[in-house]
């Protein structure tokens, strides 16, 4: 039955005789086997036996074999089938309700998954699954180790904002360094792609009372403000239904402030957030509550009360002025209006050597600037005016519930590891923003995991840079549908919790996970070898909470990218599941130059599925690599 229905499927295309390999590529397409061009192009070579550059049907048949019939599932088909040959409906609700730990399995279901992935009529007509369908079942995205539940906006978004980490960019208008690299459109398209919600832009007097957007005081290239605000008015919406934040860091003058009120009203029209929803008058509104509406974040003059009482009065063209005490004696800077010294070190040079004068001369340590406001840009400014973070207690006595702060990764740092009971309760509170040091001039990037501990809801990410963070920050916020908003845990959001992420749990309720890591499939081949071979090793890393840390490796399959089978188990117990991150890490190893990625996949612990699982691969860059996958089996006790 399942040759008949093979030679049905290729009869055709070997009427001509035989085949070569771009035929061949297309031919397992025909037949839904996905494949890997460089693994096809080898394993066509292995046998093609008279090596001309063309194959037989039989020849074919053997290619076939080897890419779709992966021997570690042919071993769990077995198990389950009373004749190796044919799954009964009954053998796949088993295996469901064994394996898979699917609760609510029955009948029906079971059905549903033949008549979806049995490619052989006489056997779908029977309600009985092949081999070639059990395959396509295991090889689809309903055995991916990521929940489909958490595809969807599952979480209540009806909590305030504080209440939700929030997908995070830092300088987002660049896409390179922070010194002399390109400032570019397309860092705020793709943030927004991503799903993130919170932009950040660096608004600077510009030509023709045009206001411009660059690194200040850097080599990097200018845009005009008027086009990011149109880039975010088309793509705002594309990836999430729910609130951006725009971040201003503000240089301008008041006339060219009042532009950049200008604009930001005509361009944004009704999606703009401009006065105080009448539900939410002295408390933060839900992303719900904020759906398809664009914030801006930037310095305010008075209160809500202050800016609801001057609407209607004709204040056109009014400049007010405030004096902002600025700490200049730490490591970073730890507020956003003053990056100008960051990236720039005859600046930092020289205000080293102002300090060292005044200590000398015994003077005071602080210097007082004032701060011009546009009261048309300040009246744009809702529920997230930016203010400066001094203390936990100055917050605690005089910040306001619509006062959010940002803090530099250094003085975020130390603050965690001093006060972190306090720094929890603070962001219980109130939204706090975290960005990168000065030094990363590189646009390089912090942990985000060690901010996301203790509740703080914007972490500020580079999100041009590659690597470890980008892969905790792309993980962290696939959950809840991708929608840039994931409700924090209970103990980050409730006064009465305790919780301290660097000491051991009160109350947790922790998890004993165990993954057997069974094969990979079609991995991506090392870059120095001239076929599809690569030396793998597999690094499983968890994220959390100090104490939940953990990396585990597997040996090395020696030559071996298309199916090294390992089968080895790793056990993590987790107290802090809520906040958990796994990343799963393909590596070709070398001994001389180190080892070389070949691709990951990064994503909450409490959005993994049990059962036999796939694990698709990405590139450094964010790219699908599939094929490219692992195998395992997965499960966990709480």
């Amino acid at each position: 039955m399942e040759n008949k229905w093979f030679l049905s499927m290729i009869r055709d295309d070997f009427r001509g005789g035989k085949i070569n390999l771009e035929k061949t590529q297309k031919l397992l397409g025909k037949l839904n086997i996905r494949c890997n061009y460089i693994h096809v192009k080898s394993i066509f070579k292995d046998n093609d036996r008279l090596k001309q550059g063309k194959i037989t049907i039989e020849e074919f048949r053997s290619i076939y074999r080897i890419i779709a019939h992966r021997e570690e599932v042919t071993e769990i088909f077995n198990t389950y089938s009373e004749n190796r040959k044919i799954l009964l409906e009954k053998n796949l609700v088993q295996f469901l309700t064994q394996e898979q730990y699917s609760v609510e399995m029955t009948k029906t279901i079971a059905s549903e998954i033949i008549e979806k992935y049995e490619p052989i009529e006489e056997v779908k007509q029977a309600h009985q699954m092949s081999l070639e369908g059990f395959t396509r079942y295991m090889d689809s995205s309903e055995c991916l180790l990521f929940d489909n539940k958490c595809e969807r906006t599952y979480q209540n978004m009806n909590h305030p904002l504080n209440d939700y980490f929030i997908s995070s960019s830092h300088n987002t208008y660049l896409i390179s360094d922070q010194l002399v690299g390109p400032s570019d459109i397309w860092g705020y398209v793709s943030a927004l792609v991503k799903g993130c919600r919170c932009l950040e832009i660096d608004c600077w007097d510009g030509s023709q009372n045009e206001p411009v957007v660059y690194h200040g005081y850097t080599l990097t290239s200018k845009l005009l403000f008027k086009t990011v605000i149109q880039a975010i008015r088309k793509y705002a919406f594309i990836t999430s239904d729910y609130p951006v934040v725009l971040s201003l860091e503000n240089h301008c003058s008041p006339s060219q402030q009042e532009v950049i009120a200008h604009n930001l009203q005509s361009i944004l029209g009704e999606t703009l957030l401009s006065d105080v929803l009448d539900e939410f008058l002295d408390k933060l509104p839900s992303p719900e509550a904020l759906k398809f509406k664009i914030l801006v974040r930037n310095k305010k003059i008075g209160t809500l009360k202050e800016t609801r009482e001057r609407k209607g009065t004709d204040k056109h063209g009014q400049i007010e002025e405030y004096e902002e005490v600025e700490e200049t004696d730490q490591e970073d800077e730890d507020d956003d209006e003053v990056k100008e010294s960051e990236t720039e070190d005859i600046l930092k040079d020289n205000q080293e050597k102002e300090m060292e004068s005044k200590r000398v001369a015994g003077l005071p340590l602080f210097k007082k600037k004032r701060v011009k406001v546009a009261v048309a840009l300040s009246d744009l400014v809702i529920y997230t005016k930016a203010e400066k973070f001094r203390s936990f207690q100055h917050s605690r006595l005089h910040q306001q519930f619509n006062e959010s702060n940002s803090i530099g990764e250094s003085k975020a740092r130390k603050l965690s590891k001093l006060q972190a009971q306090e720094f929890i309760l603070h962001t219980r509170k109130f939204i706090t923003r975290i960005y990168p040091k000065a030094t990363r001039t590189d646009s390089s990037n912090f942990n985000p995991q060690e901010f996301w501990n203790i509740g703080c809801q914007m972490v500020a990410l580079n999100f041009q840079t590659p690597g470890l963070p980008m892969d905790l920050q792309t993980g962290k916020f696939l959950d809840n549908g991708g929608s840039g908003y994931v409700l924090k845990p209970d103990f980050l959001r409730d006064n009465k919790s305790k919780f301290n992420p660097n000491k051991a749990p009160i109350d947790s309720n922790p998890i004993t996970l165990t993954i057997r890591l069974i094969s990979g499939i079609q991995l991506p081949p090392s870059h120095h070898s001239s076929s599809n071979k690569a030396d793998v090793i597999v690094i499983i890393e968890l994220f959390g909470v100090p104490n939940d840390q953990a990396k585990h490796q597997t040996r090395v399959i020696k030559k071996n990218a298309f199916s090294p089978r390992w089968n080895e188990t790793f056990t993590f117990i987790i107290q802090v599941p809520e906040l958990a991150l796994i990343r799963f890490v393909v590596e070709n190893q070398s001994l001389i130059a180190g080892n070389e990625f070949l691709g990951q996949y990064t994503l909450p612990v409490l959005c993994m599925n049990k059962g036999y699982r796939r694990v698709p691969l990405f590139s450094k860059m964010g790219e699908s690599l599939e094929p490219a996958s692992l195998f395992l089996y997965v499960w966990y006790v709480r």
